[in-house]
């Protein structure tokens, strides 16, 4: 039995969330969890370990028993806002779960803010982070307020529209926030001075600001980001205008981070974002080696990149609550049409499995790679997710995760892949994927799902049902011809599968 302190993580299956998790685990401190859907936690690595409690962060009976013995509460939970009354019911979120801690008896509670100056008007995401943390530290049970600048690693909202920018433009025009200053900080930074939070004075109420101490402009963030990537020098030329909205659709158009997140972002960069104060030195020391540098924390991102080894992304939602499949075979009465395939080949399921597992991203679709992409940037130019989402892993799904425009709602392992569309289009739509063995080989099925919304629904479907005729058989005759020719199974045999598809489809798009 463990004698650390019970810590309860809100925002466990978000960026930082699903980072501190193992980290808070590898301490030594019981977790607990708390999430709206628990079954979208089974595929998590570290959910063996943890504690899982099924509520809402606004029910405050549920949350006031998943508070129950816990030392440390950590609020990760922060929607980019979707909504008209977005800062309230973030606020509304915050009372509520300050509330239970308290009637619950929790010790203290961490929260992770933004750097912000003060005396300016704030965008509605800046606001909304700062609010909430006023109200916790207004709270009778103290609190611990975290302000971080622009986060930089794998995966991270901040570091990919960075770094899709920096590998699309070598020219940028840019607005005038690109001089603005910025003062970014490491995950790994980050998660530091989360789990250090455990070791802080009882008692302690305060903010804290927390960077890397390396301030820089945004332009030169992105001139910098192309030296350690290796690229050519890229131009930035501050305009005149701060142009929030303008640029939010430009960023939402050639990254990977879509409209209604790229806008907030922006708005956030309107400001300088810099440490006003260093007080968490006297509290936490810095880590082993000391904080690390803007420049050290892109090479560490893109190495992870390049191994496959991000542990989480700005996209990841698992408990993101797709709309459900209907059952087959009379698809609850719904006008339905699908376009289905079935191939049988010569290479095992297994290998069938290895392909679709790691299809989309850099890997590509298998059929009309330009066809994909034209779909994918008339996508973009709407407001949709496109092709440039890419994937966390070139290998490796989880429940949750974004595979390009579609996220990934079902894996049945090394059999079934479920894909719910994210792009733009009048009616939902699915892709499904999966394999069975056949005598000596597999049989292979592909169905393509779509739900039309009335008549621009089916209008849609018969104006592309002819390209359907062209991509999709051809999409399952490749599939089966490149499982055939991949390795035999063995030791890193899907890394093996990963570098012999990758090569045929293109530059990676992360």
């Amino acid at each position: 039995m463990s004698s650390s302190p019970r810590v309860l993580v809100t925002g466990a299956t978000g960026y930082v969330g699903g980072r501190l998790v193992p980290r808070l685990l590898d301490a030594g401190h019981p977790v607990r969890v708390a999430v709206r859907s628990p079954q979208k936690l089974q595929q998590v690595p570290w959910r063996g370990r943890v504690e899982v409690h099924e509520t809402d962060l606004a029910d405050l009976e549920g949350m006031t028993a998943a508070c129950r013995d816990v030392h440390t509460l950590y609020y990760l939970v922060h929607s980019m806002g979707g909504s008209q009354h977005f800062e309230e019911q973030e606020a509304g979120m915050a009372r509520t779960v300050a509330a239970a801690a308290e009637r619950a008896g929790v010790r203290r509670i961490v929260y992770l803010s933004g750097l912000h100056p003060e005396g300016v008007e704030l965008s509605q995401h800046m606001r909304s982070r700062v609010q909430v943390g006023r109200i916790l530290l207004e709270s009778p049970v103290p609190a611990v307020v975290l302000q971080a600048g622009t986060v930089i690693g794998s995966g991270s909202a901040s570091f990919e529209m960075i770094r899709h920018l920096g590998d699309t433009l070598p020219v940028m025009p840019a607005p005038s926030w690109v001089t603005n200053r910025i003062e970014p900080i490491a995950i790994r930074d980050v998660l530091h001075y989360l789990v250090g939070a455990m070791d802080l004075p009882e008692g302690l109420n305060r903010t804290f600001d927390i960077g890397s101490r390396d301030v820089l402009t945004y332009a030169d963030a992105m001139r910098q980001y192309a030296r350690v990537a290796g690229l050519r020098r890229r131009f930035v030329f501050r305009m005149p205008l701060p142009a929030p909205r303008l640029s939010g659709f430009w960023i939402g158009l050639v990254t990977p981070i879509p409209l209604g997140l790229a806008l907030p972002l922006v708005q956030s960069l309107q400001h300088d974002a810099v440490s006003a104060e260093h007080d968490i030195d006297a509290y936490l020391p810095p880590p082993a080696g000391g904080l690390t540098g803007y420049r050290r924390a892109v090479a560490l991102a893109l190495k992870k990149i390049e191994d496959n080894s991000v542990e989480t992304t700005w996209d990841h939602r698992p408990e993101a609550a797709a709309d459900p499949l209907p059952s087959d075979p009379d698809w609850a009465g719904r006008t339905v049409f699908v376009d289905e395939r079935s191939r049988t080949g010569r290479a095992r399921p297994e290998q069938v499995w290895r392909v679709i597992e790691s299809i989309g991203g850099r890997n590509g679709w298998y059929s009309l790679p330009l066809a994909w992409r034209v779909r994918g940037a008339v996508d973009k130019l709407v407001g949709g997710a496109g092709l440039n989402r890419g994937r966390r892993d070139a290998v490796d799904l989880q429940v949750g995760e974004h595979v390009d425009w579609w996220r990934v709602e079902a894996l049945e392992e090394g059999h079934r892949l479920l894909l719910h569309a994210e792009m733009k289009a009048p009616g939902r739509a699915w892709l499904e994927l999966s394999v069975e063995p056949e005598g000596e080989g597999s049989r292979y099925r592909q169905r393509a799902i779509f739900f039309p919304r009335g008549l621009p629904g089916r209008l849609y479907w018969w104006g592309v049902w002819p390209f359907h005729g062209f991509i999709f058989p051809s999409m399952a005759r490749n599939i089966l011809a490149t499982a055939a020719a991949l390795d035999e199974p063995g030791p890193g045999a899907p890394r093996r599968a990963a570098e012999r598809i990758a090569p045929a489809a293109g530059p990676p798009r992360a």
